[in-house]
């Protein structure tokens, strides 16, 4: 599994900041979060599992 196409659970430590995307397939929760803090629950009624980095905030830290 490459990093982009990585996933991580609500609870789990960033790895990078960025924009995420839950999994849910409805392309309508995203969370913007920071390197180092833990990744926010999913939304009330979503359907999703975890979330997946779509845009980082710092390409030149970005992971691997």
């Amino acid at each position: 599994m490459s990093d982009e196409t990585a996933s991580w659970h609500p609870g789990e430590i960033v790895p990078a900041s960025g924009i995420y995307q839950c999994d849910c397939g409805g392309r309508h929760h995203w969370s913007t979060d920071v390197k180092g803090h833990r990744f926010p629950p999913l939304p009330s009624g979503c359907s999703g599992r975890s979330w997946t980095l779509r845009k980082p905030t710092h390409p030149e830290n970005c992971l691997g």
